[in-house]
């Protein structure tokens, strides 16, 4: 099993010194990979009609765009694999986002896994000019786009959202970027079973393997084997970091392919007990020999 780091952005106060060193300390822990959320706009739920249905962040918390933040750690890190978990790519442009995915992958040297998303926050859509109602048939839409224009070469596409006349995306990627899926809906299942190469689920994990039985079956409907299939669980943070790891063992022994140490939401209040946090999981882990090479 592949393990990795959620990056605490909301309870680290938007520092950029806080991000380099919670970076360095996951890859010198070893860490496989570190994840980021995304949302480009937050405010208040009071007050919404309809109601804001989803997440619980709010103008309080604080934000980094994922692609951003992973170019800047492209330079100060050697190993680190690159999780946007998840960009909600319907309300981006799939073209601009396909190019600057490129570049990441490009410039860490193909360290970029990409998890996008439907998202919940329809002021957000809202804000950047983007429709919430068709946000799901985009998303299938933009997953085509992108791959046909990392396949290289001048191609052309005409969909419903997307033309593209004979353009090419030069340098395309040195390889097809590898697209998980994040969600809890059907709808997330079905498509990720059509197109995605993993899913990100979060967080119990007896929740996430319920859900993972019931997309292994999709998966197997769409002719594909859920064995090739990536399947990651952002593990939200329990009480102490033995309960974290017992849960790890739960989640590896159901078949869980990656798994994320989330820290938020725990209590901590200092860069240095995030970091103290992830050192203690990652020494349970490593007694065990939960994670692979």
């Amino acid at each position: 099993m592949k393990l990795g780091v959620v990056y605490p952005q909301i309870e680290l106060g938007g520092s950029p010194d806080a991000l380099r060193a919670f970076a360095t300390a996951a890859e010198a822990l070893e860490y496989d990979f570190l994840c980021a959320y995304d949302h480009v706009l937050v405010g208040p739920h009071d007050r919404r009609d309809p109601p804001l249905v989803g997440g619980g962040y709010t103008e309080k918390h604080t934000f980094h765009d994922p692609l951003m933040i992973f170019s800047h750690l492209a330079a100060t890190t050697q190993r680190l694999e690159f999780v946007p978990a998840v960009l909600v790519l319907p309300q981006r442009q799939a073209v601009l986002t396909a190019r600057q995915a490129a570049d990441l992958d490009l410039f860490s040297g193909g360290r970029l896994r990409l998890g996008v998303g439907t998202g919940w926050n329809y002021l957000e859509y809202q804000a950047l000019g983007a429709e919430f109602v068709s946000r799901g048939r985009r998303l299938d839409e933009q997953i085509e786009v992108m791959r046909l224009l990392w396949s290289g070469g001048v191609q052309s596409f005409d969909g419903r959202f997307h033309q593209v006349d004979r353009m090419a995306l030069n340098p395309p990627p040195s390889r097809q970027i590898p697209i998980w899926m994040g969600g809890r809906s059907e709808a997330a299942y079905r498509r990720a079973a059509r197109v995605g190469d993993g899913f990100i689920f979060a967080g119990r994990p007896e929740t996430a393997l319920e859900a993972w039985t019931e997309l292994a079956g999709l998966v197997s409907k769409a002719g594909r084997e859920p064995e090739h299939f990536g399947r990651q669980l952002d593990l939200w943070a329990r009480e102490t970091p033995k309960e974290m790891y017992e849960f790890a063992v739960r989640w590896r022994d159901g078949g869980g392919t990656h798994l994320g140490v989330a820290t938020m939401n725990r209590g901590l209040m200092t860069l240095s007990d995030h970091i103290v946090y992830i050192a203690e999981v990652k020494r349970l882990i490593d007694k065990e020999g939960l994670q692979s090479e």
